[in-house]
């Protein structure tokens, strides 16, 4: 039972998904404090700057469209960082094995199958 669990945290994909866990929350922390601390603001002044920029008011209620638009552009830039840093080397290296496996040599055919292909040889000589 213990062996079995070894080879499955040892596989090699349960080690990359948790290094894109941790990677993928260390570089979502930096892309927030980044959207938070120059996007948001930047977007708060075209809206108008001041207390409410960014924000409309209803009866006294301030609804925040540019913590949205900040929320929406913190997304795309997470999205696209893991896309082109994770994905597009993982699938370049799947192709690479692949490829690489497609042009290695056939494993030779075991005992059993020539044995086998002598009977079926044998059988088609006496018919």
């Amino acid at each position: 039972m213990l062996k079995g669990f070894k080879e499955f945290i040892l596989r090699g994909n349960v080690i990359d998904l948790a290094i894109a866990v941790v990677v993928g929350a260390s570089f979502t922390a930096i892309v927030t404090q980044l959207t938070k601390s120059f996007i948001q603001p930047l977007i708060q002044v075209f809206g108008g700057g001041g207390i409410h920029g960014g924000a409309f008011v209803i009866h006294g209620v301030a609804f925040d469209w540019a913590a949205f638009i900040n929320a929406i552009i913190n997304f795309l830039i997470v999205a696209a960082g893991l896309y082109f840093l994770i994905v597009v080397p993982v699938n370049r290296i799947n192709a690479h094995r692949r490829h690489a496996e497609s042009e290695a040599e056939p494993a030779p055919e075991s005992e059993d199958v020539l044995l086998l292909r002598e009977i079926r040889d044998l059988l088609k000589k006496q018919s």
